[in-house]
């Protein structure tokens, strides 16, 4: 049984060409008189009425975004764009949406497609960075909430499909749009050289030619914005002493960081479309799309270590067993310190995506799908420091590193901590403060998957199924990282062989903190370029990958060098992933106790081959492999074994939809699938490393292997719908039983020699001293496949009305409400916090509220959108990535828009209306995580089409 349904803007369609035609003059008197409900819509509300179609006739939960045409979209990203959508919230990176947790669940679990086709990331993660897909050259959105069998594999939140445009189906025969917008940022005055003012600005055209069977599409879309913020950062609790003499554990924080974050993004965004369709049956179109995203950043402001282990303690303030203030001053041996920062970052991303689909309508009944594509994706960062201390007297031959060190601190909750330095005058004093350490630190990674797929459907129209649809998907997958490193100096002394610089005033200039952070020291911002010309007049040396010249296993070295860097080597290196699956899939059309029943039932079957280059520590044995490993600079090391490790695996995903029409306007959907999410492509590479610091204390890291197994879910959807003239109503639930998830752990006071580490019973970290200092065992922070599971389980509420029924000029309101609840049983073991603490799964906000009002009246089209998440759990990065735990957080953001005629339409928009920072705490809110600050963005613009 075929069903034929009109959907809301056809029907709206429809009837406004009837009345049309009923008002011609020379048309008959009508003998019949029908009542049709009549819904204008226009602006963002044509877009809801638009997505809730898409949403009524899906034959999975879905939830979608769609413009009309390309740069209709207003949101800087499509991330911005997504998270109106309802169970969808996001991670603000430098206070604007990059990530998208859905359901609950981080971007680790949300596989993404562009045209249907799987998307790689230039993060080293399976989630794509959403900031980088401009929403100008994206047509429409859909996220998917349960899958079906013929959709890739990977998504266990969800699955985000972006679409771009089809040339042939737009009604006009050609159009162009362009989209030009000034930006401001309120806070950049007080971040010095922090920039003020940005743009966006695209381009797009779409056009038939050949009797409508050939259709064009170009898109070009440029954002240049300022990135500023100003932070303080905590940092973990990861040194335990007994500071009480009564045997049990205290936990001292690394330290914290205040600083001033600015620099710029400018991101270039390309999009080609040609689609020929020389009859009815057949259709080849082929997809360009590449996004250039650059980043240039600077960090400055100070970093304060307490080097706990060593350090004197005095008058502690707790909470629980940590130290969450007190006096911190630096012992005889010890490393107390305030570093100066004025760090320099680069990073370089690039994403290409190509694709060529063909499709052929064999005969009435046979319908052949045939797509190839490459999506490939590259970035350089480049992580460069230049660390100050404070000498005695800096105007001396031989200057000398002050040792009186004594900081004075209390943490404030979720406010900014009181903070006293014994040293704060010096920060700003050339005659006191020296450059002791410049390094740089490249993070070179790059991604591609290189896919082919052949979907075959069958029309067979018979009583209980309406069609049969099978396939097979093969993708083969590279990922590379590779690491380097130069490093001159130290930042805990001033060398005699790498002496400190000394700072002139053409070199530097004092920067004060404002605002909410006025009360902080003041310090010295370095120019980077005068400052190395001056240090290294022969030239800056460039990083290297490289064992280091001091490796003790190094055949060819120098044994007065103090260089050790294996974990260049180490933790570089080659991942492969060879996926081939196959599905095949019914799809229903039948009544249920006499009401529509449709939906489709199949399986989808998924073979992984894993596999990851390795260097084994054999302990330089040629028995079990040992070789001769060279590195980039042409040292040999002779203590590894090369090899390639991985395993293969097969897992089968069933999956069900059903949607049973309960009358024209009510509709209830179930949906069952197993479902999983690989482990993000990073994670698979085979690292295996450890680490001593200056003080002797041994970490190391295992949380890398090509071994891991994929995350493995049951899922249960549950959803009824209702559709009225002027909007919808969806309440659901939902049910993931979790099968297994990949757990990182931190194995405190690891036994690492009796585990096989070859480490040493003492190290000399200053050589000039010769000092010997033993080696303690730390922590070893690994990754396990964890099989206790548990469930996530919640609901979802969603309501879309216009409110036509109002009078006058009140008729274009209109309103956009979701309320999202997620629970689970599932915990995490944190212990950055100092004490272990349980944590849920990153991303999950038991609360998750979304909601729009707008109105459209007489060319005037705007609204305002609140975006609310209750806690959760995510990564901050301070020395090192730290999980910890956000607090709620409520943005708001604003849109103006007047339409001057078909053409011109005047934007006035206000991102982050009210400052909302970004907060962190670890465990407990009295242990300071992340206090950031990024100021509203305010757009100024016009879009002109025709």
């Amino acid at each position: 049984m075929t069903t034929f349904r009109l959907s809301l803007l056809s029907l709206a369609m429809l009837t406004a060409g009837a009345t049309a035609s009923a008002q011609q003059p020379d048309s008959e008197p009508a003998t019949t008189e029908t009542n049709i409900e009549v819904i204008q819509v226009r602006g963002f509300a044509q877009s809801l009425f638009r997505s809730l179609d898409t949403k009524r006739f899906s034959d999975v939960v879905s939830e979608t975004i769609s413009a009309d045409d390309l740069g209709a979209l207003p949101d800087v990203s499509i991330a911005d764009a997504l998270t109106r959508l309802p169970g969808i919230s996001a991670v603000r990176t430098g206070g604007q949406a990059a990530e998208i947790n859905i359901r609950g669940m981080s971007g680790g679990f949300v596989f993404s497609t562009l045209n249907g086709r799987e998307q790689v990331s230039t993060s080293g993660k399976r989630n794509i960075e959403f900031d980088q897909y401009p929403s100008e050259l994206i047509n429409s959105a859909a996220v998917y909430k349960s899958p079906k069998a013929s959709l890739i594999e990977g998504g266990v939140a969800g699955t985000v499909e972006l679409q771009t445009a089809s040339v042939l189906s737009n009604q006009q025969q050609h159009s162009v749009t362009a989209n030009l917008r000034g930006m401001f940022n309120d806070r950049a005055n007080e971040v010095p050289d922090g920039e003020e003012m940005g743009h966006r600005f695209s381009l797009s055209y779409q056009g038939k030619y050949l009797d409508d069977t050939l259709g064009v599409a170009l898109g070009y879309a440029r954002l240049y914005q300022p990135s500023v913020a100003t932070q303080f950062i905590g940092l973990a609790y990861n040194a335990s002493r007994d500071l009480n003499n009564d045997s049990s554990p205290e936990y001292i924080s690394e330290g914290f960081e205040i600083q001033h974050l600015g620099g710029e993004e400018t991101r270039n965004g390309y999009l080609g479309s040609l689609e020929w369709q020389p009859h009815d049956a057949f259709s080849l179109k082929g997809d360009v799309f590449i996004s250039k995203f650059d980043k240039e950043a600077f960090a400055r402001g100070f970093r304060v270590i307490f080097d706990g282990a060593t350090a004197s303690v005095s008058n502690p303030v707790y909470n629980g067993s940590s130290v969450i203030g007190g006096n911190i001053g630096r012992t005889r041996n010890g490393f107390t310190r305030v570093e100066i920062v004025n760090d320099d970052n680069r990073d370089y991303d690039e994403v290409h995506s190509y694709g060529v689909k063909a499709d052929w309508d064999i005969n009435d009944r046979v319908n052949l799908v045939f797509d190839v594509s490459h999506s490939r994706a590259s970035s350089d960062f480049r992580n460069g420091l230049l660390w100050s201390l404070v000498a005695e007297d800096a105007t001396v031959a031989n200057p000398v590193l002050d040792t009186n060190v004594s900081i004075n601190y209390l943490l404030n909750g979720l406010n900014l901590p009181a903070v006293g330095l014994s040293q704060a005058d010096a920060f700003s004093d050339v005659n006191r403060l020296m450059v002791s350490k410049y390094g740089i630190y490249p993070f070179v990674n790059s991604d591609e998957v290189n896919a082919a797929r052949l979907d075959l459907s069958f029309n067979l129209e018979l009583p209980l199924v309406r069609s049969l649809e099978m396939g097979v998907r093969y993708s083969a997958r590279r990922y590379s990282n590779d690491r380097s490193v130069f490093e001159y100096g130290s930042d805990g002394a001033f060398l005699t062989s790498q002496p400190p610089l000394r700072l002139t005033n053409d070199m530097v200039k004092v920067v004060d903190f404002k605002g909410d952070f006025s009360a902080y020291p003041s310090y010295l911002a370095i120019d980077l370029d005068k400052a190395l010309s001056a240090w290294f007049p022969q030239g800056v040396p460039q990083p290297v990958q490289s064992w280091g010249a001091g490796n003790p296993d190094v055949i060819n070295g120098d044994p007065n060098s103090n260089v050790n860097t294996p974990w260049s080597v180490l933790e570089s290196g080659r991942v492969y992933e060879d996926v081939l699956a196959s599905y095949i899939m019914v799809n229903l059309d039948t009544e249920l106790f006499g009401l529509p029943l449709t939906g489709n039932v199949g399986v989808r079957r998924v073979t992984t081959d894993q596999s990851a280059t390795n260097l084994s520590d054999v302990g330089g044995d040629p028995l079990r492999g040992a070789q001769n490993i060279a590195d980039q600079a042409g040292l040999i090391n002779t203590r590894y074994a090369f090899d390639i490790v991985g395993e293969k695996y097969t897992k089968h995903l069933p999956s069900l939809n059903l949607n049973l029409a309960l009358t024209d306007e009510w509709q209830l959907r179930f949906a069952s699938a197993k479902v999983m999410s690989r482990a993000p492509i990073n994670r698979l590479a085979s690292v295996t490393s450890f680490n001593i610091s200056d003080t002797g204390e041994i970490t190391g890291n295992s949380s890398n292997s090509p071994f891991l197994r994929p995350f493995e879910a049951n899922q249960y959807d549950v959803s009824l719908e209702y559709y009225f003239g002027s909007g919808a109503l969806a309440f659901a639930l939902f049910y993931k039983d979790i099968q297994s998830f990949i757990q990182d752990d931190v194995l405190p006071e690891f036994d690492f020699k009796a585990a096989g580490f070859p480490v040493p019973d003492f190290i000399i970290p200053d050589i000039e001293s010769g000092v010997p200092v033993a080696t303690r065992n730390g922590s070893l922070f690994t990754a396990v496949n964890n099989s206790n599971g548990g469930y996530i389980r919640g609901a979802e509420i969603a309501w879309t009305q216009v409110f036509k029924d109002l009078p006058g000029v009140f008729s274009g309101l209109g309103a956009q409400l979701s309320y999202s609840y997620t629970e689970s049983e599932v915990s995490l073991i944190n212990s950055l916090g100092g004490e272990p603490f349980e944590t849920t799964f990153e991303g999950l906000s038991k609360n998750v509220v979304n909601a729009t009002l707008f109105w459209e009246y007489e060319g005037i089209d705007t609204r305002i959108n609140a975006r609310y998440r209750s806690p959760f759990v995510s990564s901050q990065v301070g020395i090192n990535e730290q999980i910890t735990n956000f607090d709620s957080e409520l943005v708001l953001d604003f849109q103006f828009g007047y339409q001057f005629n078909d053409n011109l339409k005047m934007l006035f928009q206000v991102n982050n209306l009210t400052d909302e920072p970004t907060r962190s705490y670890f465990g407990q809110q009295a242990m300071t995580g992340t206090l950031q600050y990024f100021g509203r963005q305010y757009f100024l613009g016009a879009v002109y089409s025709f």
